[in-house]
Formats: C-alpha cells, sequence, structure tokens
C-alpha cells in the first residue's frame, strides 16, 4: 500500500434480516419455528421497533391452532410488545424511545412482537420511560389494558362494591383481583386447583371459591343478596353460572375464554339472564386505554403499589415450548418472550 494509498472505512451495516418465531400453519406448537426473515421496513404511518419483549396471550394460542378469523399462515404472531423506536416517519417518536404496541389487529392481519423487529400503525403505540426489565414491562400492555378495562369502563366498578373474578389464577385475573382491591372493592376469586388458593390470597382475594363449573350456591352461601359485578374470564362455560351470582341490576362483563370455547349451543335471554341482571362484553384494544394512564401503571409496578406475578420468561428460540407451556395451564403468571 503506497503512502497515498486510504485504508477502506469500517462503515457500520444495517441488518437486513432479523429472528422471528414463525407459525408456518395452524396446528400444535411445533408449527412455529424460529427462522430468519426479512426485517420489516417502516412505512408511512407505521413505526419500526426493535422489540425487547412479548407477552404472551391465550388468544395467539388459539390464531396457531386456527380458531382466529381472517388469519392467513404463515404469520408472525403476538398481539402485544415492548422495545424502542428504531425509525418512525412521523417523527413523533424519536429513534431510542421506550414504547409499547398492543391490538389493532397485530399478530393477525400483519405480523406481530414474536421478532427482533416489528411495524405496527402509530396509533397503537404507547410511549413510557422505565428502568424496569425488559421482561416485566413485557408483561404489562395487553394485561393491563384488559384488566384496568374491563373493571373501569365495562363494569364501571366503584369502591365498597363486591366483584368475583372467575378465572382469577389467570395472569388478567390476578392483575384484576390487586386493581380492584386497590380501588376499595372486595374481591372473590376462583380456582379449580385448591393448591393456588394462597396465590389468590395473596394477590388480593378476600375470599377464593374452588370452582366445580357451578359457585353460584357457594356465592349465595356468603352473600345471599348477589355478587355487585363479575369478571368473568372462564367464557360461555361457566358464563350462565356466573349469571346466577349477581344481585338484581348486577352486572357481568365476559372478557376471556379460558375454557377455549366461543359459542353456546343454547341461551335463552329472558331466562338465562336474571330480573333486572345485566350482561356485558370487553374486547378493548389500543384505544381504550390512555397513554397517562399507561405510564402511571407502569409507575405504581416500580413504586410496589402493585405486584405483577410473572410466569415463566422465555428467550424466543423457545417459543414453541412456550405456547406448550401456555396450553398445559401450568403458569402462574404472565409468560413473556424476551429477545
Amino acid at each position: 500500500m503506497s503512502a497515498t494509498s486510504i485504508a477502506p472505512s469500517t462503515v457500520d451495516t444495517i441488518p437486513t434480516t432479523m429472528k422471528a418465531a414463525v407459525t408456518t400453519k395452524a396446528g400444535d406448537p411445533e408449527v412455529i419455528q424460529v427462522q430468519e426473515v426479512p426485517k420489516p421496513v417502516v412505512k408511512p404511518g407505521w413505526v419500526l421497533i426493535q422489540v425487547k419483549a412479548a407477552g404472551l396471550n391465550r388468544a395467539e394460542l388459539m390464531t396457531r391452532q386456527g380458531l382466529s378469523p381472517g388469519v392467513t399462515f404463515p404469520r408472525i404472531l403476538g398481539i402485544e410488545c415492548v422495545g424502542i423506536v428504531e425509525e418512525d416517519p412521523s417523527g413523533t417518536y424519536a429513534p431510542g424511545q421506550q414504547v409499547a404496541a398492543l391490538m389493532g389487529n397485530m399478530g393477525r392481519t400483519y405480523d406481530g412482537g414474536y421478532a427482533e423487529y416489528t411495524i405496527v400503525p402509530l396509533e397503537i403505540v404507547f410511549p413510557f420511560t422505565s428502568k424496569l426489565p425488559w421482561a416485566t414491562l413485557g408483561a404489562i400492555p395487553e394485561m393491563f389494558q384488559t384488566a384496568a378495562g374491563s373493571l373501569s369502563q365495562a363494569l364501571e366498578t366503584v369502591p365498597g362494591e363486591i366483584l368475583l373474578i372467575r378465572g382469577g389464577t389467570s395472569s388478567v385475573g390476578l392483575l384484576a383481583a390487586q386493581l380492584a382491591k386497590h380501588n376499595g372493592l372486595t374481591v372473590v376469586s376462583t380456582t379449580r386447583n385448591k393448591d393456588k388458593e394462597s396465590l389468590l390470597k395473596g394477590t388480593g382475594a378476600d375470599l377464593v371459591l374452588i370452582d366445580d363449573g357451578e359457585i353460584s350456591k357457594q356465592v349465595k352461601a356468603f352473600y345471599p343478596a348477589g355478587i355487585d359485578k363479575v369478571l368473568e374470564l372462564v367464557g360461555t362455560e361457566t358464563l350462565l353460572d356466573s349469571l346466577k351470582c349477581i344481585r338484581p341490576k348486577g352486572v357481568v362483563c365476559m372478557t376471556g375464554i379460558l375454557g377455549g370455547t366461543w359459542s353456546m349451543k343454547e341461551f335463552t335471554p329472558m331466562g338465562d339472564i336474571p330480573n333486572l341482571g345485566r350482561l356485558t362484553v370487553y374486547m378493548g384494544g389500543a384505544d381504550n386505554l390512555d397513554k397517562q394512564q399507561f405510564q402511571d401503571f407502569i409507575h405504581m409496578v416500580e413504586i410496589g403499589e402493585i405486584s405483577l406475578t410473572l410466569g415463566k420468561v422465555f428467550p424466543l428460540a423457545e417459543a414453541a415450548e412456550a405456547h406448550r407451556y401456555m396450553e398445559s395451564n401450568l403458569a402462574k403468571g404472565k409468560l413473556v418472550l424476551e429477545m
């Protein structure tokens, strides 16, 4: 090399591929395969996020099984994620900003959070600042949105009321109990497993009932006039019995389908809904969550006012195993993928 030669400069290369857990077709957990795929390219109105963690949800399990209408495969699942902004064409968020994204057909009509990068519509992005571990932050978006929205918007709970949480050991059920206690409600939670009674009492339940599918007689033994509000997370399998638990003008909100059944063979509104009883559903999304409310909740977790019940944290490479574990119903809290 001559004295006038210039050594080639080292230029940082921008990756054009990424690792993602791709659901190749509908089926058992084995259909989820970690692959090297093209990194998504941002477009106007969307935000490119470097994903740090993604919460696991039973809705994704059902999508993997082929039970979510309109979903085509292959698909990268994940209806929520947390991470940092890589690029935002609108300029709303600067690179490096911590953000969460949730719902908005994420992981259904377009690829979701089970990947190192994802692009999502600007309107489902929530900025925040926090020093919490990424795995902890990954557990928050959908779980908080579902629990808080069900209690405040669908059930319109107020201090002093009695709340029954059907499916209390689910991640949403555990958080809903804490939020309800924080807001001055009496909480009754159910579980099918007596061994989980201490878990429920440790996260806000005043009373725990062992659920055999028909608990209305147990409820009426403790509360003869009936329960004020019921958060139904099991779904159609126990909905009719939950309706038997409420007082006149009491409300049942069906939010979850932990039982895995979307519909009922028979439903007679003027027989199954008690006189003056009320039945509603909560199917909220990003538009049901306020950005400041989201930041405030993260702060509550940071200062220990709310204790998140985390289950296992899996690396992206073990996404299929994470689905197997979720399907086993062994989890004691929210499951998370960490990138």
